[in-house]
C-alpha cells in the first residue's frame, strides 16, 4: 500500500479530513522550504505538496506566481527540489506531492522524472495544465515507478471528463473548488458540496478541496464534506512576511484544530 493510500484508509476508519498544506519549493530558498515543511509537519500535516518552481503557472493567482518568481530566481529547478524531497524523507514519512506544471517535466525526461521522482520519496504528482486524455505516457512511466498520478477536477466538469478522471487517477482526486485561479477568497463556493457528491458517484478515491481555503473556518466547512482539504495561498502569502515562518506554526496549528473538530460528511459547506 502507498503512503498517500495508507494515510487515507486510517483517516477514513475514524472520517477525520486529511491536512494537506502547499508551498513552493525554493521559496525564497531550499533551506526555507526544509524549514517550512518541518514546521507543518510538526504542526499535524497528513501530506504535503510541494510545488515545482515554474515561469508561466497559469492556474495560479498572484501570490503564487510569486513565490514562483522568486524561487526560480534562486535558481530552483526540478532536478533541486527533488533533492529537498531526499533530504526531508531522512525524516519524515509522510506522503510528499509534487505540483508540476507539464514542461518542467517534459524537460527533465518523464520516465526519468517517474523514477527519479519515487527513488527521491515522492508519492504522486499532480500536473494541472496537463488533462488526463493526454497523460498517456506520465501514466505509462509513472504506474510502475510507483507514482500517483492526481488529476483536477472543477465546478465545470462534466460527467464524462469526471469518470475520465477518476479513471486515470491514483492516490486522490483534486477538486478545484471554485472557476478560475488558486487565491484566498473570503467566501467559499456553496457549489462544492454537490461537485464532490457528484465525484464521489464515479469512483471511491478520496477527494481533496483546495483552490480558495484559507481561513480555519473555511477548512472545517470544506472538511466536513470532503476528505482531504489543500491550504495553498494562505501559506504562501504568510511565508512572504518577514515573521512568515515564525507565525506559519500558528496558522498550522489553527486549520488542524480546525480539521480535528469536524467528521467528514458531518455537514455541507
Amino acid at each position: 500500500m502507498s503512503r498517500i493510500a495508507a494515510v487515507f484508509e486510517s483517516l477514513r476508519t475514524r472520517r477525520r479530513p486529511a491536512f494537506m498544506p502547499f508551498v513552493v519549493a525554493g521559496d525564497p530558498d531550499l533551506r526555507t522550504t526544509a524549514r517550512v515543511v518541518e514546521t507543518l509537519v510538526d504542526a499535524g500535516a497528513d501530506l504535503v505538496e510541494l510545488g515545482v518552481p515554474f515561469s508561466d503557472p497559469v492556474a495560479d493567482g498572484p501570490t503564487n506566481q510569486r513565490a514562483y518568481q522568486r524561487a526560480l530566481a534562486g535558481g530552483t529547478q526540478l532536478a533541486q527540489v527533488l533533492d529537498l524531497v531526499t533530504a526531508l524523507r531522512r525524516r519524515h514519512s509522510v506522503p510528499i506531492v509534487l505540483l508540476s506544471y507539464f514542461n518542467p517535466i517534459v524537460q527533465f525526461g518523464q520516465a526519468r522524472f517517474c523514477v527519479e521522482a519515487v527513488r527521491a520519496g515522492v508519492d504522486g504528482v499532480v500536473a494541472p495544465d496537463l488533462p488526463p486524455d493526454e497523460a498517456d505516457d506520465l501514466i505509462a512511466a509513472a504506474r510502475p515507478a510507483g507514482l500517483d498520478t492526481i488529476f483536477l477536477l472543477s465546478p465545470t466538469s462534466t460527467d464524462a471528463r469526471i469518470r475520465l478522471v477518476a479513471q486515470r487517477s491514483t492516490g486522490f482526486i483534486y477538486c478545484v473548488s471554485l472557476t478560475g485561479v488558486t487565491g484566498a477568497r473570503e467566501h467559499l463556493s456553496p457549489d462544492v458540496s454537490a461537485l464532490v457528491g457528484r465525484i464521489r458517484t464515479h469512483t471511491a478515491l478520496p477527494v481533496c478541496v483546495g483552490f480558495g481555503v484559507s481561513t480555519p473556518e473555511q477548512a472545517q466547512q470544506v472538511g466536513a464534506v470532503a476528505d482531504g482539504v489543500i491550504v495553498g495561498s494562505a501559506i504562501v502569502a504568510l511565508l512572504e512576511r518577514s515573521d512568515g515562518v515564525v507565525r506559519l506554526r500558528e496558522l498550522a496549528g489553527a486549520l488542524r484544530a480546525a480539521l480535528d473538530g469536524v467528521t467528514v460528511g458531518e455537514a455541507a459547506p
